[in-house]
């Protein structure tokens, strides 16, 4: 029986968006001279700010199709070494989640695990966390948390600070040529 959270049935989003997004953090991280660059902040906060309603969902759908493509390269990556990506990636992402006491509210963690746990079993974590309703103000910085670190656990085990962007870029690509 197919499920309803089946991705193929999934909105994508605004993948590309969301995508801006995590690079921008993921560079902000690594060039330690730019440890809280107040001037990028303001032009992520000024673009999300732009997007409107409409725009927002799209952003939020695309950060989900993000958890996702992470998620499934996680698992066949994992699946090659026969170990299981549940157990190698979630308790991580928790862990870092809880350290982040300034951006991640402790009642959002058990929704970012559970989405993450939803894109790694296959499921859509749009359509997984739509289930139980719309998304929280309270919710929208944990998944942008969520989608960074995984893009960033990604970028660790391959020893290469881009891959994971490179990955998400080359994917679009493609889709956009087929």
């Amino acid at each position: 029986m197919p499920s309803p959270c089946d991705p193929l049935n999934a909105p994508a989003g605004d993948v590309s968006a969301a995508l801006m997004m995590v690079d921008s953090r993921l560079k902000a991280v690594y060039d330690r001279r730019t440890r809280t660059d107040p001037e990028q902040q303001a032009l992520v906060d000024q673009f999300a700010a732009s997007l409107g309603p409409g725009g927002v969902n799209d952003l939020l759908d695309g950060a989900c199709t993000l958890i996702y493509m992470f998620m499934q390269w996680l698992r066949m990556a994992y699946e090659d070494h026969d170990k299981d990506v549940i157990e190698c990636v979630v308790p991580n992402l928790v862990a870092s989640m809880r350290m982040m006491t300034r951006s991640v509210r402790p009642e959002a963690i058990p929704t970012m695990a559970g989405l993450v746990v939803a894109a790694g079993t296959g499921l859509s974590p749009s359509l997984w966390r739509r289930q139980y309703g719309y998304w929280t103000e309270p919710e929208l910085t944990p998944l942008e948390a969520t989608a960074f670190l995984l893009a960033e656990h990604i970028n660790r085990i391959t020893d290469d600070q881009d891959f994971a962007t490179r990955m998400i870029t080359e994917a679009l690509s493609q889709a956009a040529e087929d």
